[in-house]
């Protein structure tokens, strides 16, 4: 299990590195433009509200909160996994934004662009950390496969969504979004293998 972890890791730092070269040397854009228009072009006052409620639930309050709530339900090693995850993927998304200092796009829907940097995005890598190690720690109490595949599922379709919120609300780039989950996935790894 440890070898398949080193490899997953590998790989997707690899990509990480080959997108984000990428993106600064400006090969993306095109299609994140063309992405990002699309979906717009799809845009309906409904669907824009329930975007708006997915990227709340991405975001560090709801996170915070949410968070809290685990923790206390948690055993302490479990507690101080999951904390170390958590904080450590705000830290890495933090740095990665200040390393790559990409610009916002211009938001959608007359919001208002949000503060910092663009790649690769918080929402994707850190809700990602999150809702994976919460739903690992959760599938070790259930004894049902069919039930841990629920759960897993639904982790994987709730930060899907929480990240094309972000496309959709016009506040991040497709490839901004694919770079916080491939950074999701490199620090997923390395908190894996250093817990093993």
């Amino acid at each position: 299990m440890r070898g398949r972890i080193f490899l997953l890791l590998i790989a997707v730092s690899l990509f990480f590195a080959w997108l984000a070269n990428a993106v600064m040397d400006g090969r993306t854009q095109r299609l994140d433009n063309c992405v990002r228009a699309a979906i717009h072009a799809h845009a309906a006052p409904p669907l824009t509200a329930f975007m708006r409620a997915l990227s709340f639930f991405g975001s560090p309050t709801a996170l915070i909160i949410i968070g809290v709530v685990i923790v206390f339900a948690l055993d302490r090693g479990e507690a101080l996994h999951f904390v170390i995850a958590v904080i450590g993927a705000e830290l890495l998304d933090r740095s990665l934004k200040l390393l790559f200092h990409r610009p916002r796009p211009p938001a959608f829907f007359g919001l208002a662009e949000p503060a910092g940097f663009s790649f690769p995005s918080g929402h994707a890598l850190v809700s990602c950390v999150f809702f994976t190690v919460m739903a690992a720690l959760a599938a070790k109490r259930i004894q049902s496969q069919s039930t841990r595949i629920c759960l897993y599922t639904t982790a994987a379709l709730l930060i899907a969504a929480i990240g094309f919120s972000r496309i959709y609300l016009g506040v991040h780039y497709p490839t901004d979004v694919l770079g916080g989950y491939s950074a999701a996935v490199v620090w997923l790894s390395i908190v894996t293998l250093a817990r093993r």
